[in-house]
This record gives C-alpha cells, structure tokens and sequence, in this order.
C-alpha cells in the first residue's frame, strides 16, 4: 500500500512520518499524474487559501476531483477538511476552490486566529471502538476550521463544546459579529462519509497514530471491496461465454 500526501505547502512530512511508524510507505504528490501511482490520498493542514492557489497554479483541482469520484480513501486535515467540503464561509475575500465531495458546510477559521489555536482532548467513541486506547484524542486546532452542518450520508466522528455566544469569524474583510453566532453548544470537527474522512484538528502533530491507523484499515477495506465487486464482475456461469456481445459466436449452420 501507498499513501499519497499532498506536498505543496503544510504539514505534509508530518503526515509521512506517522505512515512511516505505522510501517506504510507515504509519498510526496505535487503533480496530477503522480496521483495514478497511490492508493488513498491526504491532504494535510496548512494555510488553505495558498494550497488552493498552489493547486490551482499546478492544475490539481480537475485530478483531485476525479481521485475522489473514483471511490478512493481521501483524508483532509484542518485545511484539507476545508478542501473536501462542499461548501465553505468564512473565507477570505474573493473565495477559494475547493475539491468537494463531502456533504457539509465548513466554516474557515471558525475557532480564531493563530494566537487563538489550542489543544484539547476530543471524546472519539468510534475511533476508540476500532483502534482501541483512550476514549478521548488530544486535538491539535490551529486557525482550525469546524464542520457547521452535514448531510444524511455523513457520519459525525468527533464534536467540541463550544460557547453559544462565540464569534464565529473576524478580519478585515468578513465580519460574523456574536448575535450572528450558532446557538448550539458543540461543533463537528470530525466527519466521515463513504470513501472521505476529515478532521478539524492536526493527529499527525502528536505522538497517537489512531487516526492515521483508522485511515489505513478504512483504505484496505474499500480495496478488498472494490476487488471483490471487480472479481464477481468477471464470473462466468456453466455454459455461458465470458466474450462480449461483440466476440460472441455465430450461430451453427443447422444441418438436415
């Protein structure tokens, strides 16, 4: 198996290294053709808006659609969840282009900015019911994003209290004041929906490799999933032909 990490600018090596101890060999991908040569794909955390235009720059958006419409895994972290999302607020002004293919709403920077980034410990029920340890996972937020709403077919991982009357965003460009503010008391900031997984917050910056070990078992399934669907596409019944409507045999001339 290998892994591809997007290299164009974040916590690329971080990601490999933790592959690495897990004894899964992680790539470098920068060009759209290197994408032919992986199994799964991670997009790491970064600044989004400079991945977004060094993506753009290289002609990545139309390979990296294309690798997730394939059914293959793609994990985004922080900035790569922003990547996957569908739709996105909170950007800078003039937007960015995102991949897409999750089903949610994310909202960019939601938790502040760079001298407002933290860690806290996240309660991770389905991570720890598949790769055991702790109940909780210590989460890495820096200038992190939080999911605001998903669709029917996505899967909430992890979630993280936070105070209804927060701000949500502010720059000198957008503006979301506090009587605009969610009114729930928790935010998704881990979500998984067929082959995608995203997470809020930065696994591949501490010791724990659950999450990358998660994303590994969850890439051996859909292979041996998409092997076995290939393999009973190709079964051929007792008495039946495998060649197409093109190569099947004429019939035999019948003679009296």
């Amino acid at each position: 198996m290998t892994v591809g990490v997007l290299a164009l600018q974040g916590s690329f090596n971080e990601h490999i290294a933790a592959l690495r101890r897990l004894g899964v060999q992680g790539v470098e991908i920068r060009k759209a053709d290197q994408l032919l040569t992986v199994s799964s794909l991670i997009i790491p955390g970064g600044e989004s808006t400079t991945m977004a235009k060094l993506a753009e720059y290289h002609n990545l958006f139309p390979a990296l659609r294309e690798f997730v419409k394939t059914g293959k895994p793609v994990w985004g972290t922080c900035a790569g969840l922003i990547f996957l999302a569908d739709r996105a607020v909170g950007q800078k002004e003039g937007g960015q282009e995102l991949v897409g293919g999750l089903d949610c709403t994310v909202h960019r920077n939601f938790f502040g900015s760079q001298i407002q980034s933290f860690e806290a410990d996240i309660l991770v029920p389905q991570l720890t019911s598949k790769e055991g340890g702790p109940e909780t996972f210590r989460g890495v937020f820096i200038r992190a994003p939080a999911v605001l709403d998903v669709g029917p077919d996505v899967e909430v991982l992890a979630h993280y209290p936070v105070p209804s009357n927060k701000v949500l965003y502010s720059s000198s460009t957008v503006q979301i004041q506090e009587e605009d503010a969610l009114p729930e008391t928790k935010v998704i900031v881990a979500v998984k929906q067929r082959n995608l997984l995203a997470t809020a917050f930065h696994p591949e910056l501490t010791a724990d490799t659950r999450w990358h070990s998660y994303f590994i078992k969850m890439t051996k399934e859909i292979e041996q999933g998409a092997s076995s669907s290939s393999s009973s596409n190709t079964i051929v019944s007792v008495g039946e032909t495998s060649l197409g409507p093109e190569q099947a045999k004429p019939d035999l001339p019948i003679i009296e």
